[in-house]
């Protein structure tokens, strides 16, 4: 499974709080593919201000699976919508096939 274009519902709380919303999208999708994410290989998330890392990552280390952590690159980037987090990329081992993105996933373009 492929995810790509996640990103906070709600762009304006703290760094935190986008990526619990963004985790939790993730975990819904990852659910939809029959997945989970103790089976997620790889993500790339994008911050658009990597001095927000250490905040993102405390969330980011509470919510992926003890001992399954995934590759995951992390980068700085000027993002084409108003959220501070963008996850590209994240890939995961389903069962059930692919699974579409729900509009509204995908960020807006400038």
């Amino acid at each position: 499974m492929f995810t790509a274009g996640i990103v906070a519902g709600d762009p304006f709380p703290s760094l935190a709080a986008q990526t619990g919303q963004v985790l939790a999208r993730i975990d819904r999708l990852l659910a939809d593919a029959g997945s989970s994410r103790a089976r997620i290989l790889k993500a790339n998330i994008w911050l658009a201000d990597i001095g927000g890392f250490d905040e993102m990552n405390a969330v980011w280390d509470a919510w992926v699976v003890k001992g399954s952590a995934p590759a995951r690159a992390t980068v700085e980037a000027r993002l084409a919508g108003d959220g501070a987090i963008y996850v590209s990329g994240a890939v995961a081992e389903s069962g059930r096939g692919t699974v579409d993105l729900p509009s509204g996933d995908a960020p807006s373009q400038p």
